[in-house]
């Protein structure tokens, strides 16, 4: 049988599983049908609810403007597969092409896409975690928990964690009339995604709105009383502050524990994959019928020197689960890279934030409209004499123009004239991100090395 008839047979009576049914599987999965895809396709989620929308949950669903559960994803169109909702895969059988679930049963596939996401980061002391009034926010059932608390008015609210799902919520706090204290260990709130410069601008937006920020500080302990509700907060600085919510907002984990043993190349920052997403295995071959999408996934991207990028973006998950599915039923040179240059957007204090391409990789930054000052402008990220992101607060109608100038790498610092340039935009600044060598937060202990003989263990001081 000739390569163009195994793939025709394929496509007529090929096995696909899906592991994750949320943006990025239920978007391949359409996918998959829509380009004519006729065999079976299982669908397998650890959540009971079909696929629903994230974005809504630390915005409408905390502002009481919808319940959590009316945020169901659109569908492109009807789906024919088998749903297996509310099983978790626990592990893989590479060898066997089976998916095992936490019932016991396993399920046969001839192709696999693995689309698990990630999960909120708890926090780290398990007893204080279980206190009645802790919350973490990622899934509907947590928005659904957390509404219902913050409509019983709490006396102050703490969040953990100035990031953004972090400033989201406290600026739908604060839009509730909530009092709201946020805890950020580094010098200002989205620090580590936008650098300090955009974070002094993101810090001035929360004090603006009442915001008690505080910065350059954790919280060292949550304590409850002898019910279990949580009371209060212990701060680094020897501050105890009176609190009965605490949001945990610590960022999130890559859901690849399952993958454990299985020859793929998986870890703590997501499944590593090619640029046509199909998943390394643990000696950096590519597989031939494992892929990868969405948040889980890491691919290198040419526009951004190869690096491996890990991506928790919506668009993201919609646009890399489209290629991938297209080469799970595709061969040799019908497969398509995945290029897609990243984007976000966030809305808090009123402000909307958009962002294209990749600010971490700018070392410099440059204001190119508007103005700091205003909180309405756009900074182009430079790298190694090249454009390679834009970040705009209240003006996302021009990141379309910044995201062709990132994909023809174009030079940076940019001398283009514009009607909207202020003084403080004429020269490019250092964007300020922290030092990842450094700890932001307390000593480190790291443990490096494969083998264990030799291994080694070096601690790092905290920075004073």
């Amino acid at each position: 049988m000739s390569v163009d008839e195994l793939s025709r047979a394929f496509r007529q009576h090929g096995r696909i599983v899906i592991v994750g049914a949320s943006l990025a599987g239920l978007r391949a999965a359409e996918t998959l049908r829509e380009e004519g895809f006729t065999g079976s396709l299982t669908m397998i989620g650890d959540e009971p609810q079909e696929p629903y929308d994230r974005p809504p949950l630390s915005k409408q669903v905390l502002l009481g403007h919808m319940p959590a559960d009316a945020t169901p994803l659109p569908r492109r169109r009807a789906l024919d597969a088998q749903w297996r909702l509310g099983v978790a895969a626990t592990g893989l059988d590479l060898t066997g092409r089976q998916v095992r679930l936490a019932d016991g049963e396993e399920v046969p596939f001839d192709r696999l896409l693995i689309a698990t996401g990630t999960r909120a980061r708890p926090w780290v002391k398990e007893a204080e975690a279980d206190l009645d009034g802790v919350f973490v926010l990622r899934t509907s059932d947590d928005a659904a928990r957390l509404n219902r608390r913050l409509t019983a008015r709490p006396r102050r609210v703490l969040i953990v964690g100035a990031g953004f799902t972090g400033s989201e919520i406290a600026s739908a706090c604060r839009e509730r009339g909530l009092e709201v204290t946020v805890a950020e260990r580094g010098p200002a709130p989205l620090v580590g995604a936008l650098g300090g410069v955009i974070g002094a601008v993101a810090a001035e937006l929360q004090r603006e709105h009442g915001v008690d920020l505080r910065c350059g500080i954790t919280v060292t302990a949550l304590e409850g009383d002898s019910a279990g509700r949580l009371t209060c907060a212990h701060l680094s600085d020897g501050t105890v502050l009176d609190v009965d919510v605490a949001v945990i907002a610590l960022g999130a984990m890559r859901n690849t524990e399952w993958l454990a043993g299985s020859g793929v190349a998986a870890g703590p920052r997501g499944v590593a994959c090619d640029a046509g997403c199909r998943a390394f295995d643990i000696h950096g071959i590519v597989t031939d019928d494992i892929f990868v999408a969405g948040d889980v996934a890491r691919s290198p991207h040419p526009l951004f020197g190869y690096q491996f990028l890990s991506l928790e973006h919506w668009g993201n998950a919609v646009t890399q689960a489209e290629v991938a599915a297209h080469n799970m039923i595709s061969s040799g040179p019908d497969r398509l890279p995945y290029l897609w240059v990243p984007a976000f957007w966030s809305a808090q204090f009123g402000v909307n934030i958009k962002s294209t391409g990749v600010p971490t990789m700018g070392d410099k930054l440059m204001i190119t409209q508007g103005s700091l000052a205003e909180h309405r402008f756009t900074v182009a990220y430079g790298f190694q004499g090249r454009v390679i992101a834009a970040v705009a607060f209240d003006q996302a109608r021009w990141l379309d123009f910044y995201r062709r100038l990132i994909e023809t790498a174009a030079p940076f610092p940019l001398e283009f004239a514009n009607v909207d340039r202020r003084p403080e935009g004429l020269r490019a600044v250092p964007s300020e991100f922290p030092d990842p060598s450094l700890p932001s937060h307390g000593p480190t202990v790291t443990l490096s090395g494969y083998s264990p003989s030799d291994r080694k263990v070096t601690f790092t001081p905290a920075r004073m």
